[in-house]
């Protein structure tokens, strides 16, 4: 084997051209992958692939012969559990993938606009269900009920989960700075540790954060309470200060873009 010393020693230019080319695939497909259940198995393949390794070196072989005939077929097993992703991954080509997640579409007053419809059928207690997109799409885990593709503001928001409008059952899709749907549909949370008291509307926004990163806001029809559901958590009790701060951290500062509190 060689050692430190000559592996430096022959060192090339294209090497390290070729170790960042490697390097910037890998963090494109985090970033990717990013917010969705894609990764953990993304990381429960490699896992494996390390479990095949180690039972090769320490010659375990009824977990080698399994693992061998498992592994066999990679190829097919990647496209199978990340056919969703690759589809995503090819639209992107062209449109600056390396920094697609670098800027987001919501601005100040776009998020001022969802607080305030917020805090306003808070107030009425008008059941409400708003979900925010981040950077996993959401589509395929939801069904889709009216498309609207109209401009985010509290009055269309109110208007559309007020009991009398036909568009108040479900949620709405805000997607790109867009109200992008109404009258949608999110797979329920699946969770048993889940608490039985939730109703339909949290069990809703808690599934959808299991799925994606999507932030989705509950606002309570019996107790006016909002309610924040991210990363398959839920944060209850929110008055305007907290919900305020929690998505300007998310979709507004910069610096604290992909770190947020819930303090």
């Amino acid at each position: 084997m060689m050692g430190i010393g000559e592996v430096f020693a022959h060192f090339r230019w294209q090497d390290a051209v070729d170790i960042l080319i490697v390097a910037g695939v890998i963090y494109w497909i985090i970033l990717l992958l990013r917010g969705t259940r894609s990764l953990q198995m993304l990381i429960g393949l490699v896992l494996l692939i390390l479990a095949f390794l180690i039972s090769q070196k320490g010659r375990l072989m009824t977990m080698h012969w399994i693992l061998n005939n498992f592994l066999s077929s990679v190829i097919l097993i990647i496209v199978v559990i990340f056919q969703h992703d690759i589809r995503r991954a090819l639209s992107t080509v062209g449109k600056n993938p390396f920094f697609s997640g670098a800027s987001s579409p919501y601005g100040g007053p776009i998020v001022d606009e969802i607080i305030d419809a917020a805090l306003s059928m808070a107030r009425r207690k008008i059941g409400a269900l708003v979900v925010l997109e981040k950077e996993a799409e959401v589509d395929k885990h939801v069904e889709v009920g009216v498309a609207i593709d109209g401009k985010v503001s509290k009055e269309l928001i109110s208007t559309i989960f007020s009991p009398p409008s036909p568009l108040h059952d479900g949620a709405i899709l805000i997607q790109r700075g867009k109200l992008t749907a109404a009258r949608c549909f999110l797979p329920l949370s699946a969770n048993p540790r889940v608490l039985k008291t939730l109703g339909t509307r949290h069990r809703a926004a808690l599934g959808l954060s299991e799925e994606t990163d999507a932030v989705v806001i509950v606002v309570s029809e019996e107790k006016g309470v909002i309610s924040l559901a991210i990363g398959g958590k839920l944060t209850r009790n929110l008055d305007a200060g907290g919900l305020r701060r929690v998505l300007y951290n998310l979709f507004v500062s910069k610096k604290k873009k992909h770190r947020f509190s819930l303090r």
